[in-house]
């Protein structure tokens, strides 16, 4: 109880307490756009059920992780090592280098490899309308859906889970600044689950733009896997940038329609006296 009263006093507590807070949320926005995209799958009245297990699943995972904090830091030591062909040495000859793998960059590569065969899925069900026509008029096969998403959502927690945990672990040294950051991240988008899924049901454009945003996400996990770090602020920047042109896009058509029917209810009494 002393060292929390002592931590609640100190001032560097508290803004590794805030950036922590901010980048948990952050992080978590990748999570959210994979949960409403699939729980928009399913029928209405289970769509919010699902993000909420989805959710409390990345919640339960992200504290039990927190947990074994020991267990989550070995998953960064390598595992094994494989020798790749280095650039051509005009002096030396052709060095050869090894690139180690640990249990994390295999967690990031697998669930990356997911991410893009999940998004590809799902545009290629968007374009291709006769693929997918009639599937959700089949009840068994709406029951069976239901289960499928929460495998899938509970896979995709695993990968963003470990990712968000070794960010938090090597932002501060302290747990109950990491299990408040996590807690409130997660309540956020909790709050933020179904305004999210809803603009994003009622928005088909948004829903590519979300599955290229997932695309973009996978590539950058599978990357960071083989060792090549891309900063995520990036990556964000052209999320932001990309959703930006797309609000854009949505004003000019909402001007659009307001346009239209305006000028059809302007027309509409003449067209009465004509008759």
């Amino acid at each position: 109880m002393d060292s929390l009263m002592a931590l609640a006093a100190d001032p560097a507590a508290w803004a590794a307490l805030v950036a922590l807070v901010v980048m948990e949320v952050v992080l978590g926005i990748d999570n959210l756009v994979f949960i409403s995209i699939l729980s928009n799958k399913l029928p209405e009245e289970q769509r919010s059920k699902a993000r909420k297990i989805g959710i409390g699943l990345a919640l339960g995972m992200r504290l039990a992780l927190l947990s074994t904090i020991a267990f989550l830091v070995g998953l960064t030591q390598p595992v094994f090592s494989l020798p790749f062909q280095g650039p051509v040495d005009p002096v030396h000859g052709v060095p050869m280098f090894e690139m180690a793998f640990s249990w994390r960059d295999l967690i990031l590569i697998i669930g990356g490899l997911f991410l893009l065969w999940k998004a590809t899925t799902e545009i290629h069900e968007k374009v291709d309308v006769e693929a997918t026509h009639g599937v959700m008029d089949v009840k068994g096969r709406v029951a069976a859906n239901f289960g499928a998403v929460i495998v899938q959502i509970l896979l995709l927690d695993l990968v963003f889970s470990v990712d968000s945990i070794l960010t938090a672990v090597g932002m501060t040294d302290h747990l109950p600044i990491m299990i408040i950051a996590v807690i409130v991240a997660v309540a956020v988008m909790l709050l933020a689950a179904d305004p999210l899924a809803d603009f994003i049901h009622n928005n088909p454009t948004v829903v590519m733009l979300a599955l290229g945003f997932l695309l973009m996400i996978g590539v950058t996990l599978i990357a960071d896997g083989f060792g090549f770090h891309v900063p995520k602020g990036y990556i964000y920047a052209a999320m932001a940038f990309s959703g930006l042109v797309e609000g854009l896009n949505m004003a000019s058509r909402n001007a659009a329609r307001r346009k239209q029917a305006a000028a059809l209810e302007h027309a509409s009494p003449t067209g009465s006296d004509n008759v």
